[in-house]
C-alpha cells in the first residue's frame, strides 16, 4: 500500500543510531558518518518505488563519494516476518546487485524508523553540518512506470547545502510502500 512521508519538521536534530550493516554485521553509528552533509534513506528490497529509484540513488551517492563532504546511509526497517524479501540477507544481495556505495543498516527493533518518523520506502532525510534537518521527502517526481528516476530534487538540496545555502522549504513528501511495522510498533 502506498504511503506518504510524514515530513518531519525542518531543523529537527538527526536521531542517533547504532545499527548493524547487512553485509558484515558491523555496527555503524550516526557519528561514524562524518561528512558535512548526512543523507539518511529508509529503503527496502521489495517495494516497486525503491526498485524504480535505486539505480539513481546509487549513482547519486557515487557522484559524491570522492568529495568526502556527503555521507549516505540506508536503513531498512521492514519486519522481515511480514516481508521476507526485506530480510538482512536479501538486503545484502540488493546492496551488492545495485552497487550501493554506502552502509545499508538493519533496524530490527524499528526504533530508529520511529525516531525519524519514517513512513514509507524510499523516505529521505538530509541533515546539515550541525545535523539539523534541511530536506526531507522525495528524491524526484518520478514514479514506477514513469520516466527513469534522476534524483534531481535530492541532488539540488545537497548541492545547495554544500554551497552554504538552504534548500527550498517547499518540499514534496516521498511516496512509496508503507513501512511494514511489527504490531507493537505500528504508529497507526
Amino acid at each position: 500500500m502506498a504511503a506518504n512521508s510524514t515530513m518531519l519538521e525542518l531543523g529537527t536534530e538527526a536521531p542517533d543510531f547504532a545499527l548493524p550493516d547487512v553485509t558484515d554485521g558491523m555496527t555503524v553509528t550516526r557519528d561514524d558518518l562524518d561528512g558535512d552533509i548526512l543523507v539518511v534513506m529508509f529503503l527496502c528490497r521489495h517495494c516497486p518505488y525503491v526498485v524504480h529509484t535505486q539505480d539513481a540513488i546509487a549513482a547519486l551517492a557515487a557522484s559524491y563519494a570522492d568529495d568526502g563532504r556527503v555521507s549516505f546511509v540506508a536503513i531498512a526497517a521492514n519486519d522481515p516476518d511480514r516481508q521476507p524479501d526485506d530480510h538482512p540477507d536479501r538486503l545484502a544481495e540488493q546492496k551488492r546487485d545495485v552497487g550501493f556505495p554506502f552502509p545499508y543498516l538493519f533496524d530490527g527493533s524499528q526504533r530508529i524508523a520511529l525516531a525519524y518518523g519514517a513512513a514509507c520506502t524510499p523516505d529521505t532525510f538530509v541533515f546539515d553540518r550541525e545535523r539539523r534537518l534541511a530536506y526531507r521527502g522525495r528524491i524526484d517526481a518520478t514514479r514506477p512506470g514513469g520516466p527513469p528516476a534522476t534524483g534531481d530534487e535530492l541532488r539540488a538540496a545537497i548541492d545547495r547545502l554544500l554551497t552554504g545555502d538552504r534548500p527550498d522549504e517547499h518540499q514534496w513528501p516521498a511516496v512509496g510502500c508503507s513501512i511494514k511495522w511489527r504490531p507493537e510498533n505500528d504508529p497507526n
